[in-house]
């Protein structure tokens, strides 16, 4: 199999992570240079940085945490407030996906490198549910362009599902996910956000959870997930 799965299915990275350390030169398979592409197979001696890649755990992590301000969502050691340290979690683990430093709610963090991927895939159209709080009172005219779609980075967005709760408070529900996305289209049509809380990523709810706790996936949450992704978490 190609190298960036080899290592994301021991859990060590996911497979986008493992692409960065194979283009710096820092991945080898059986004492040579692995290249994108290459291929290793059970057997293989593979090493990161020299040290040999150990066999990840049979069953695999799947965590939801209620992300904290001022949290990043990064697995970099040198970073410091990095979301992995914050856990402090037995098993190596990362992120699926981000959450602004600057907000709050639910991220999900697994051991497994393949489940990234697919919940990651744009063309997924996976739902994600944010509460959002505006700087002055929300008017319909925003409502109806905020559905439709904002023209950011270059591009518009998708349309999506966007209900007012109160005067200055939003549910939002986006199928995709650029960069700092909601932030972006409320400042293209003169809001600026003051609070941004995800509640919801496809079938996991945040619920009650306390703020900056963690905990680990149902049975039912994954065998859920695992429908919709057409995949079995171990």
């Amino acid at each position: 199999m190609r190298i960036n799965k080899f290592i994301s299915e021991t859990g060590y990275c996911s497979r986008r992570e493992a692409d960065k350390l194979i283009e710096s030169g820092k991945v080898t398979i059986n004492g040579i240079t692995a290249l994108l592409g290459s291929q290793a197979e059970s057997g293989d001696d593979v090493r990161i940085n020299g040290v040999a890649l150990s066999k990840g755990p049979e069953r695999h992590v799947y965590i939801a945490l209620n992300k904290p301000i001022g949290i990043t969502c990064t697995s970099e050691p040198h970073i410091r407030g990095n979301i992995v340290d914050f856990i402090g979690h037995e098993e190596r683990i990362f992120p699926i996906g981000r959450l602004d430093k600057d907000s709050e709610g639910l991220i999900l963090l697994t051991s497994d490198g393949d489940i990234v991927n697919r919940i990651l895939r744009s063309e997924g159209k996976h739902e994600k549910e944010y509460i959002v709080t505006v700087d002055r009172p929300i008017t319909p005219s925003f409502l109806k362009a905020m559905s439709e779609g904002v023209k950011i980075l270059g591009e518009m967005t998708l349309p999506c599902e966007i209900n007012r709760v109160s005067d200055r408070v939003f549910r939002i529900i986006l199928t995709e996910g650029k960069n700092r996305q909601i932030r972006r289209m409320c400042s293209a049509l003169g809001y600026e956000v003051r609070k941004l809380q995800r509640v919801r990523i496809m079938n996991i709810h945040l619920g009650n959870q306390r703020i900056g706790s963690w905990r680990d996936l149902t049975p039912q949450e994954k065998s859920e997930l695992g429908k919709a992704l057409q995949y079995t978490l171990s």
